[in-house]
């Protein structure tokens, strides 16, 4: 069976069809994780024996006319760290190695409530610090497209994961581009929901104010199936919103379909298309923005003023709040714990033990940050900026319905590339102001960069719960 670039809703109609079983499908896909994850390095762990049970059951279901949907006995597999009840939850963290989830998070038990399979631990970076899937604590993850170059991150093992054909779909977790880097580097479609979309219970925080879940895969349709699944208000979460929401697929089939963007404004922000833009990667926006123009699109100049200080306010905002959450880490109620003299030295040992390098930067800045004296001039202005931030989109979508950007300025990187930490974030620059500014976005394959082959995306950006024409206006481009 070719399950390369499979799709969620073509895999439902042969499911449906009876051309494959829940079973066979899933035995496929763990015949492509045998045959290449040992040089891809997407999965941790994997355990085959409860997905191939739940396989049967699906297969059971739907011979009996009781399927739980029309998705019944699709495999989706997940970010480590989003929780499954019984599997690791580790981050990639040696930390928290040991660790098995009491519990699913919501958006999982959700997609189990419409038979969708989770299954594998997908390597990423350390508590999703990073962009490039070198900061895992325990194996490096590499681009299906080129194993010499790194998949993007934090989300790295669930973007090569989908490109790699070892599921249709994947869950990951975005705070600051963490799934829409990751989708451009691999080509495949990563969407981040409106911050309060998704219920964030059972993602370990890292940054709680920007955290959220969001699917990778083949196309917006199974982007929208996914969000339809797995949104909604949760009690769990406060922070979810009431908002009604569902139409996603119906809405992104829709542009398929149609194959028109007639009738929608996209807005170019100025700060976005300027000389940090790699040639390859400028010369496939233009192409893009021909294309939406061809589609009948029109093209509005706006302008994003204060995202010139998006990156620098993210890693005060975020390193702040990865400071809190992973105060909690302390190898006392759960994870490793180092042998020490008193309760003092094992919080030191633990942690220093533990923690990784990338993660223990981000938590001294954080610290600093809010610490006496400093939280005023860093943390409280911070938070300013971004709401001057989010007033800017605010102004932007005005004048115009999508906003239409690079994902990254340059294509996936080669391993030990961006040695200098500073360098590293800069890869998120075009992806880390919606995070600030709560807004949704969905990275799509515009392109080839003829001097590295390698994929250039495109990022959509909407209004707050403006997921339904994303991803309609998605579908219709990548038609």
């Amino acid at each position: 069976m070719d399950l390369k670039k499979s799709t969620i809703h073509t895999l439902s109609e042969n499911l449906k069809n009876g051309t494959v079983s829940s079973l066979e499908l899933c035995q496929e896909y763990l015949k492509n994780i045998d045959a290449r994850d040992g040089e891809i390095g997407a999965f941790l762990e994997i355990d085959r024996e409860k997905m191939l049970n739940a396989a049967k059951a699906s297969d059971e279901r739907r011979a009996s006319g009781n399927a739980f949907s029309e998705f019944d006995g699709i495999p989706i597999a997940v970010k480590d760290n989003i929780c499954v009840k019984g599997e690791r939850c580790s981050c990639a963290s040696k930390l928290l190695e040991p660790v098995k989830s009491p519990y699913d998070a919501t958006a999982v038990e959700l997609l189990k409530k419409q038979g969708f399979i989770p299954f594998g631990r997908l390597n990423m970076d350390e508590f999703a610090m990073g962009s490039s899937c070198e900061n895992s604590a325990f194996k490096k993850t590499r681009n299906p497209l080129d194993i010499s170059r790194v998949p993007g991150g934090s989300s790295g093992g669930s973007a090569a994961c989908v490109a790699a054909d070892f599921a249709p779909a994947a869950l990951g977790s975005d705070t600051g581009g963490s799934i829409r880097q990751p989708a451009a580097f691999c080509g495949v479609v990563g969407v981040k929901p409106t911050y309060g979309r998704v219920s964030r219970y059972g993602l370990v925080a890292f940054a709680s104010s920007l955290d959220q879940i969001g699917p990778l895969c083949n196309d917006p349709e199974d982007a929208g199936i996914i969000l339809d699944a797995i949104s909604g208000f949760d009690p769990h979460d406060s922070t979810t919103l009431p908002a009604a929401s569902g139409g996603y697929a119906a809405a992104a089939k829709k542009g398929a379909a149609d194959g028109s963007l007639a009738g929608l404004k996209f807005g170019l922000p100025k700060e976005y298309f300027t000389g940090g833009l790699d040639s390859g990667v400028a010369k496939v926006m233009d192409e893009t923005i021909a294309k939406v123009k061809a589609l009948g699109g029109e093209i509005v100049d706006v302008s994003l003023p204060h995202t010139k200080y998006a990156v620098a306010v993210y890693y005060i905002i975020a390193t702040a709040e990865a400071s809190a959450n992973l105060a909690r880490f302390d190898g006392i109620r759960y994870g490793s714990r180092q042998d020490a003299n008193g309760l003092v030295d094992t919080y030191y040992k633990s942690r220093g033990a533990g923690f990784g390098d990338e993660v223990k930067r981000r938590i001294l800045l954080g610290t600093y940050v809010l610490s006496s004296g400093y939280y005023d001039a860093y943390y409280l202005r911070a938070q300013r900026v971004r709401t001057l931030i989010r007033r800017d989109f605010e102004e932007a979508f005005k004048q115009c319905d999508l906003l239409l950007t690079p994902v990254t300025p340059q294509t996936a990187f080669k391993f030990n590339e961006k040695s200098d930490p500073l360098q590293m974030y800069l890869s998120d620059i075009f992806t880390i102001a919606l995070n600030l500014s709560g807004h949704c976005g969905i990275s799509i394959p515009a392109g080839i960069d003829d001097a590295t082959k390698m994929p250039v995306a495109a990022q959509i950006m909407a209004p707050a719960l403006g997921e339904k024409v994303m991803l309609q206006a998605a579908a219709a481009f990548m038609k």
